[in-house]
């Protein structure tokens, strides 16, 4: 294991951009007790104006959470030109619509973009769903309201939008790479050091995967190993997953290398197994990127049925980086946003609206109204309201890294981790008056959900009640939210709200700059 002096030099060695990761990342080296405030809320504001961060025996803290979002975080949403116009016509609009957009997605890159399909005001009819599936196109209404622009599914249940590239496996290590071995007895979350066996074949800029392997080891310690229901075993993680972060480098002295983005777990080297935790370089990426989906309302008959009947869906989004959804309304469609791919990563979804009249039937389970299995996404600013469905909820197994930032949900439902093993979640100044945020073990519950996140954060949040639950060997922090404890511990400052008002834009400031937290909407009172 690294010593935390042995990390500070080498921070401070690093050149460019990281020097900025390392001062936010080790600025203090007072003891806790110098610092009372970080014993109760883990992050806290010094003397100096700057975050100082606690950390567990093992260094392990709450991470920087700061790049998620498009572009990695603190970058203006793109106003592109439109460069063909479509108005309603009365009967079914899809192929009028796709024509459009396959048009549009044949034009060349311009600066990244090829242009925008806009929608004129007024209702198109869709019977199908329509395909985004190259970079730089963005499709745009005239408004989420009802006098702007409304997308009305008819005919089948399927879904409204789908952005998704044609190339299915788009993250993947260079041809014949060969791994490389950690060499950290125990790599702390929220790090970005990392001690490699040899890093003599790796540059400033690369790419990386980091593969953590799923040993029966590490499934035993955490407790999943004994799932049993109604007289069958559970599977939680199967041995011989692999949990992958990806990062590029940004530093590297000697055998030691820095990433760009900390990780959202830890890695012990006792549950890795014979070949360990490794680093391998990453082939190019063939996912799209710099799509958006904007100014739309989106309708539907309300669902009927239970979870296994097929349903009105929203926007789906899979392999792709650097995308949105914004000013998006959607009136009884089901899981409104999908984000159905670990590919995906560095995604906004800022100010969508949610409205039910009516929930599902219970039967399989419950809806979500935010679905996400990839990495690094920005929910701002939104809302929901309707019983019957997860606000937020997570799929598989997934370094999340992702933010729920000052959204609104009102209804019987919660923003929870669902199944597997997610890491790395900050709910950031959120009210849910009337749910749950709730971060667990879900034990036999479906399929054998588990337990289903790590490293998970509620700050300055008001809820009807919390749960938060500690896995073995992680943590998950509630810190300065109101509303009922029902469940675990590691309730913070409960009832009186902490400073930085938003953990993530102090983040972000502290980063990137006062402008990058103006470039996503927001003065610096809030921070």
């Amino acid at each position: 294991m690294i010593m935390m002096c042995s990390r500070q030099n080498f921070l401070n060695s690093v050149p460019g951009g990281l020097a900025v990761s390392a001062a936010l990342l080790w600025t203090s080296s007072k003891s806790y007790a110098e610092n009372d405030t970080l014993d109760r809320q883990w992050v806290a504001v010094g003397r100096n104006g700057k975050l100082e961060y606690k950390k567990t025996p093992r260094e392990d803290r709450i991470m920087d959470f700061s790049h998620a979002g498009y572009m990695g975080g603190g970058v203006a949403l793109p106003k592109v030109p439109a460069k063909k116009i479509v108005g309603p016509s009365g009967g079914d609009d899809t192929a009028r619509i796709q024509a459009a957009i396959n048009q549009i997605s044949e034009k060349p890159l311009v600066r990244g973009f090829r242009g925008a399909v806009l929608l004129k005001q007024g209702t198109f009819r869709c019977s199908g769903a329509l395909k985004i599936a190259a970079s730089g196109v963005v499709l745009r209404g005239a408004g989420m309201d009802k006098g702007g622009t409304t997308i009305e599914m008819v005919g089948e249940p399927h879904v409204c939008i789908h952005i998704e590239s044609n190339e299915k496996n788009s993250f993947l290590p260079v041809d014949n790479a060969a791994p490389i071995r950690i060499t950290d007895d125990y790599v702390p979350s929220g790090t970005i050091i990392l001690t490699l066996e040899d890093a003599s074949d790796l540059t400033v800029g690369d790419a990386v995967i980091i593969r953590r392997p799923i040993t029966s080891e590490w499934i035993s310690f955490m407790g999943m190993d004994t799932l049993v229901r109604d007289g069958e075993n559970q599977t939680w993680i199967n041995p011989g997953s692999v949990l992958n972060f990806e990062r590029r480098v940004r530093g590297i002295r000697g055998n030691r290398i820095a990433l760009d983005v900390a990780l959202s777990d830890s890695i012990d080297a006792r549950f890795t197994g014979r070949e360990g935790a490794t680093v391998v370089k990453a082939a190019p990426s063939t996912r799209i990127s710099h799509i958006g989906v904007e100014g739309i309302r989106i309708i539907s008959k309300p669902p009927v049925g239970d979870l296994t009947v097929k349903k009105y869906e929203g926007i789906e989004l899979r392999y792709c980086k650097d995308c949105w959804v914004r000013y998006v309304s959607s009136h009884e469609p089901v899981t409104v946003v999908r984000v159905n791919s670990s590919d995906c990563t560095q995604v906004t979804l800022q100010e969508i609206e949610i409205f039910h009249s009516q929930q599902i039937k219970k039967g399989a389970g419950y809806p979500a109204d935010f679905l996400v299995r990839g990495s690094r996404v920005l929910i701002d600013r939104c809302s929901s309201k309707g019983d019957g469905a997860f606000f937020y909820s997570s799929l598989g197994m997934s370094d999340t890294s992702a933010v729920i930032l000052n959204c609104d949900f009102h209804g019987k439902g919660s923003v929870q981790p669902h199944m597997r093993w997610n890491t790395g979640l900050l709910v950031d100044a959120c009210r849910v008056p009337d749910g749950g945020i709730e971060f667990i073990n879900r034990r036999t519950a479906g399929s054998g959900h588990g337990w289903t996140i790590g490293w998970a954060v509620a700050w300055n949040c008001v809820a009807g009640n919390f749960k938060n639950e500690q896995p073995p060997g992680s943590m998950n922090w509630v810190v300065g939210c109101s509303g009922k404890t029902e469940e675990g511990e590691n309730f913070l400052s409960h009832g009186q709200r902490v400073t930085p008002g938003s953990l993530y834009l102090a983040q972000l400031r502290e980063r990137l700059g006062t402008a990058a937290v103006r470039n996503i909407g927001y003065g610096l009172g809030g921070i």
